[in-house]
């Protein structure tokens, strides 16, 4: 997290201080730099050269419009889930020449407002799929550019929730019954084959579950060639982690690229990549004030206006993620603290056993906060969810306000007796 750095003592976020942001703000609040995701970005992109490819960022890791804008403007693609993504990205006026959509569970509206887009492919996940789309392409007079999401039945090596490879995820399809997918949808008159997707899981540290998904997607797709079916690209998703605990090793970029270049040989397809991860998340921080400090029998804890309704990996996932003082950094820790928040569980906890040296009011962040933290929060408890804060050099920009209490009661209506 380079662009999050210390000057004199005090923690900066490019060319301002957090305790500036905090100041005028307030806490909670997610703040990102422009120029840790531009350079994630553009290190990923690099690292294939002159190879054909598109990267399409995963919406769904930080959908801000704000954070989408700065991908837009640096020329990505876009993979989306959900036709909330992509009605963010045609407010941008991102083309549908530019978005991929993925997803297990496409509903019929969503699939009429891709074809209406005229995206550049359907990641299919299911033979019902295939079979809707087919029928919605027709009912639109639209030819649905289209891949099958295969299934690998890889062990990705990662928590449980967040792998999507093995036969037991909900994902993809079996390589088997991909084979059988892909001859209806080259018979069909509305649906143009494109591509294969494949997916394994997310926050992957190392190369070997992405080279054995990858050895089984090329063998399918020397099959399908065979069959006469010839792809003109293959999507390997996403899934690269990134470092979030310290004894943690992220997957080098040009590493993964070598490798993955390597493997295919002299085969002609585009590749497509789904990161979204890797791009956001050591991009942005959660900062936080103390409220205060408490001891129970030996326990300590610090109370904190952030929450699980904010963040709520740790709780989710029991995902670890650094804890930094603001200002001050440097005192020697006097405690090892449980750092919790104000919500009515005991689940209710952004990290645990962190020696800190720390008074009521101080200010805090939760570092690798860029990615499916903002997006994951709620109202529970009728918390306002945080504001969001985009920072580009020495210019701040509020890209989400923070919500009010007027907002959340906005859709809701009481009954009049």
């Amino acid at each position: 997290m380079s662009h999050f750095h210390y000057q004199n003592d005090e923690l900066y976020v490019e060319g301002l201080p957090l305790a500036v942001i905090a100041t005028e703000h307030g806490t909670p609040s997610y703040v990102y730099s422009r120029a840790a995701i531009t350079e994630a970005y553009q290190s990923f992109t690099t690292a294939f050269g002159d190879r054909a490819h598109r990267v399409c960022y995963a919406v769904k890791a930080n959908s801000n419009l704000g954070v989408l804008s700065v991908l837009d403007k640096l020329g990505a693609s876009f993979d989306i889930v959900s036709g909330g993504e992509l009605a963010r990205l045609q407010a941008l006026g991102v083309s549908g020449e530019r978005i991929v959509f993925s997803g297990v569970g496409k509903q019929q509206n969503e699939i009429d407002a891709a074809l209406n887009a005229d995206i550049s492919c359907f990641n299919v996940e299911s033979l019902q799929e295939l079979q809707t789309l087919t029928a919605r392409a027709k009912a639109l007079g639209k030819i649905a550019k289209m891949s099958i999401r295969v299934n690998p039945d890889v062990d990705a090596q990662t928590h449980p929730y967040i792998s999507t490879g093995l036969k037991e995820n909900k994902f993809g399809v079996s390589i088997d019954v991909s084979r059988s997918m892909y001859r209806q949808a080259a018979d069909s008159d509305h649906l143009d084959v494109v591509g294969i997707d494949c997916h394994i899981g997310s926050q992957l540290l190392s190369l070997p579950p992405f080279m054995d998904a990858l050895e089984r997607v090329l063998q399918l797709v020397d099959d399908l060639a065979a069959d006469g079916i010839k792809l003109a690209h293959i999507d390997l998703g996403g899934g690269m982690g990134v470092q979030y605990h310290p004894d943690e090793t992220a997957l080098n970029i040009e590493t993964y690229a070598s490798a993955l270049l390597q493997h295919m040989g002299n085969r002609p397809q585009e590749l497509w990549f789904e990161p979204g991860r890797s791009i956001v998340a050591n991009a942005g921080v959660l900062l936080t004030r103390v409220i205060n400090l408490k001891e129970n029998e030996g326990k300590h804890f610090c109370v904190v206006d952030a929450a699980m309704n904010d963040l709520i990996r740790p709780a989710l996932y029991q995902s670890w993620q650094g804890v930094r003082k603001i200002r001050n950094a440097e005192a020697e820790p006097t405690q090892s603290y449980d750092i919790v928040g104000p919500i009515c569980e005991s689940g209710d906890f952004l990290a645990k056993n962190r020696a800190l040296n720390i008074t009521p009011g101080d200010l805090i962040c939760i570092d690798s906060a860029g990615a499916y933290g903002f997006g994951m929060s709620s109202n529970y408890n009728s918390r306002n969810r945080a504001a969001e804060i985009l920072v580009d050099g020495d210019k701040l920009h509020l890209v989400r306000e923070r919500e009010t209490y007027e907002y959340q009661f906005s859709l809701e209506h009481p009954l009049s007796f």
